[in-house]
């Protein structure tokens, strides 16, 4: 049992695996932080020093969208740092790759070599 969770965990795949969720943590942590310190004051400063986004209540409950807002926000900069810098050129390294092997030469049908084997018992008649 514990040799095959050894192989398990050691397989290439869960290695990487865990490496991008610590990464993504660690980067989500960056881009919430880069949010705080220059989104929202910019924020504030184009609207007259108000609060990002707001809040309002219903029935007595208060319901924060503006902690909604800049949860979008940090969630679209992530998406967009990750297409750009990560997704991008993975694409462009494989296409890269791609170009570079050639295609396997298809070996030919059954039908095709019994028409060879016809064509050259014709051929070979006198």
């Amino acid at each position: 049992m514990l040799q095959g969770f050894r192989d398990f965990v050691l397989r290439g795949n869960v290695v990487d695996l865990a490496v991008g969720v610590v990464i993504g943590a660690s980067f989500g942590a960056v881009v919430t932080a880069f949010t705080n310190f220059l989104l929202n004051p910019l924020v504030k400063l184009a609207t007259g020093g108000a609060k990002v986004g707001g809040s309002f209540s219903v029935a007595g409950v208060a319901f924060d969208y503006g902690t909604f807002i800049t949860a979008l926000i940090t969630f679209l900069l992530t998406a967009l740092v990750i297409y750009a810098f990560v997704v991008t050129p993975m694409n462009a390294m494989n296409e890269r790759l791609k170009r570079d092997q050639k295609p396997p030469v298809a070996e030919p049908s059954n039908e095709e070599k019994l028409l060879a084997e016809i064509r050259d018992a014709l051929r070979a008649r006198p």
